[in-house]
């Protein structure tokens, strides 16, 4: 997942299906972060690839959504062991 978040233009495209009324064919998906449309297809084909949008077909056209839950839980899931682990080291700390 970290790996199909690090680049700007992935994370730009999660903002922009994040902030979409609903979902976008690559060529409006492309819009936000200024690669050409072949090159915002692989992104979004990479961060399908880690479960973070999904993609329905329509006739010739894809159209792609942010699995927002997914990615809600996921990175909850992280800030929540950071913590478990920033409690424990706190408590070794204080025995």
């Amino acid at each position: 997942m970290f790996k199909a978040l690090c680049d700007p233009s992935r994370l730009a495209l999660v903002g922009r299906l994040a902030t979409s009324a609903g979902t976008l064919n690559v060529s409006e998906a492309s819009e936000c972060c200024g690669v050409h449309i072949s090159g915002t297809s692989r992104h979004l084909t990479m961060l399908k690839a880690a479960g973070i949008v999904a993609a329905e077909r329509r006739g010739r056209e894809v159209r792609y959504r942010l699995k927002t839950e997914q990615l809600v839980s996921l990175l909850r899931g992280l800030a929540d062991c950071l913590e478990a682990c920033e409690r424990e080291k706190e408590e070794d700390d204080d025995a």
